[in-house]
């Protein structure tokens, strides 16, 4: 079978997206790959279809290293309902569900095999896959998430390091490296670490142009959460990623006592509690996970209508591999974030007290540097973004910044008088102060502090009182991403100036900051003259005429008991846009419902009389109001 009709006849599709036949092609005639493709682009096909076809062709089986058992457990269901024989190795398995699954491997009765990096490195498993290679059935190794190798990669995960062991001891099995996220050093570092020197480097577009980025300084950011998802996402399927367990409980409690549906995910949970959450919110509409980034790789539902950010994430690749669980179906979908001086405090505070190299730490810090540009951005968001992973673009007219341009004002004063002061206070003190001493001082406020230390005969006392405190805020979160501050985490979190303080306190550094957030008089403008994500996704809806929305409505209740039959997740059975294509067509016969995508030869013989049923009931109501 070909590669085309695979796609066709397995998996519903009449045709590839951007290079997913380049990729394709390359890989099924035994080349090595490393694939760079954003979130929802259609991965796992670059590496499924090579599987389908070299195993057709007498080469074998394809094993998939993936480090999460949702999404074995959820690409294998959905690998199943499309007819491959697809199986997975980890701990959920019993023993003997594991010695039966590596019978059916060393038989080749497999066509893709998923196992985390910890089994594929043990003695056990490679000599099984010495066995496979001594008979001809091992065809290729497929790596998923390979950001995780690098320790550049914003989720570093030490066991991918030993996956090198794949091209040393099974050099002529090629290999396919994927992931969603990567700058040039993490790129880098993945093509050393695997050995994929002489790989064909593939790198799609990272733009998601479905999801609106908004990023605001943080107040009362818990009532700033509410207040997005009451006015833009009631009743959305969403994720809220914090920084810390705690955070995350009182999140979901708090979202939960205000009406909003909502369960916690971290790592300290009993793992049936949070096994259970996830299945959860991966089977049911509208529920919102809160999350720390334990919560993240594998999640595969595609109707996430927004991620929010409680606290600003380590950098870039992690804020658009979280951000990129929105809107995998293609619609509208909202990415927001919140953050505030003690989120770059906390994390310069986490990168200085880290045990590695100064050289790796301040490769962190460059990364925080980017992630906080783009929070500060007065430009387009979107073309900061994908500039960071090298890719130009134009002003994308969806963003915060697009859409209502923020005023700006020039910082380079304030920041040599913040840079003084922090002097000054050290030089009459002996020892350095906090943020809210050191602005207290600048506004000239009279506190008992300041007064017990004579700090307000200090010439910089007041010299900042045309100023807020949030501004003053933003001038010192600037001052730390350029590592003109320092903070003192064993000195109770205090400022101290570094050598890149003397070009800023000489003028020879320009600041140009954004103006502090926008009243709520002007944000209750802002969101009645522009429709976030929500509205948009209910007018893609509201196109189907009412008959066709009865229909819809009817396929997904089909559905929803179609997949908690099989347990799996709805989506597995038919995502979204199928079943809005098939209400909108209504098919009456198979040949009809054959040409609607998504739907391939083993889904059109398990489902298909099913599914025309339901369009029929829904027809005959119609006629017989």
């Amino acid at each position: 079978m070909s590669i085309h009709a695979i796609l066709q006849t397995v998996f519903g599709y009449q045709a590839f997206r951007g290079p997913q036949l380049d990729i394709i092609q390359h890989v099924v005639s035994g080349g090595d790959a490393l694939v760079l493709m954003p979130t929802g682009g259609g991965k796992s096909l670059c590496y499924q279809i090579p599987a389908i076809a070299r195993q057709q062709a007498g080469q074998g089986i394809t094993v998939v290293i993936s480090p999460l058992i949702a999404l074995m457990h959820d690409q294998v269901g959905a690998l199943h309902e499309a007819g491959v024989s697809a199986a997975f190795l980890n701990s959920t398995l019993s023993m003997q569900e594991t010695s039966q699954t590596e019978r059916r491997m060393l038989q080749g009765e497999i066509t893709l095999l998923y196992a985390a990096p910890e089994r594929v490195t043990t003695p056990r498993f490679l000599e099984q896959l010495d066995i496979l290679q001594s008979r001809g059935l091992l065809s290729l190794f497929a790596i998923d998430e390979a950001h995780c190798v690098s320790q550049w990669g914003h989720d570093f995960r030490p066991e991918y390091r030993a996956l090198t062991v794949l091209h040393e001891r099974f050099g002529q099995v090629p290999r396919i490296a994927l992931t969603a996220t990567a700058d040039a050093l993490t790129r880098a570092d993945i093509i050393e670490r695997l050995q994929l020197q002489e790989a064909r480097l593939f790198i799609s577009s990272f733009d998601r142009p479905n999801i609106r980025y908004t990023i605001v300084e943080k107040r009362e950011a818990s009532q700033q959460l509410l207040r997005f998802i009451r006015d833009e996402h009631m009743g959305d399927a969403g994720v809220v990623y914090c920084q810390s367990r705690k955070k995350v409980e009182e999140t979901a409690e708090l979202l939960c006592d205000n009406g909003i549906a909502a369960l916690p995910y971290h790592a300290g949970l009993d793992s049936r509690v949070r096994q259970a959450n996830q299945d959860q919110f991966l089977r049911s509409e509208g529920i919102v996970m809160v999350a720390t980034i334990a919560f993240g790789m594998g999640i595969d539902k595609p109707d996430v209508r927004f991620v929010a950010h409680l606290d600003m994430p380590k950098n870039i690749e992690g804020y658009y591999q979280e951000t990129g669980r929105a809107g995998r179906d293609g619609e509208a979908a909202d990415a927001w974030m919140c953050y505030g001086l003690q989120d770059v405090v906390n994390q310069r505070r986490m990168i200085d007290e880290s045990p590695a190299e100064e050289a790796f730490k301040q490769g962190l810090r460059g990364k925080l540097e980017a992630l906080l540009g783009l929070a500060e951005a007065t430009d387009c968001r979107r073309v900061r973004l994908l500039s960071y992973f090298g890719e130009a673009s134009q002003p994308c007219g969806n963003c915060d910044n697009c859409l209502q341009t923020p005023d700006v004002w020039d910082a380079t004063d304030a920041a040599r008088k913040l840079l003084s002061t922090i002097y000054r206070v050290q030089a009459m003190s002996g020892f350095g102060f906090g943020a809210g001493h050191i602005i207290d001082i600048l506004r000239g406020k009279v506190t008992d502090k300041v007064t017990q230390r004579g700090h307000g005969s200090l010439s910089t006392f007041g010299i900042g009182a045309d100023l807020s405190e949030a501004q003053w805020r933003a001038v010192l979160r600037q001052l730390l991403a350029i590592d003109a501050v320092a903070v003192d985490a064993q000195a109770f979190n205090t400022l101290a100036l570094t050598e890149a303080s003397r070009a800023v306190l000489k003028g020879a550094v320009p600041l140009r900051l954004r103006v502090s957030q926008l009243s709520a008089a002007q944000r209750k403008s802002r969101r009645s003259a522009v429709p976030g994500a929500a509205a948009a996704k209910k007018s893609v809806h509201l196109a189907l005429d009412m008959p066709a929305q009865a229909r819809l409505a009817a396929l997904k209740a089909w559905r929803f008991e179609v997949a908690r039959e099989h347990n799996l997740p709805a989506f597995v059975i038919f995502h979204d846009a199928t079943l809005s294509a098939i209400a909108e067509s209504a098919p009456q016969s198979l040949d009809a419902l054959q040409g609607i995508s998504g739907i391939g030869s083993r889904k059109l013989q398990a489902y298909g009389e099913a599914v025309l049923a339901v369009v029929s009931d829904c027809l005959a109501s119609a006629d017989n109001p």
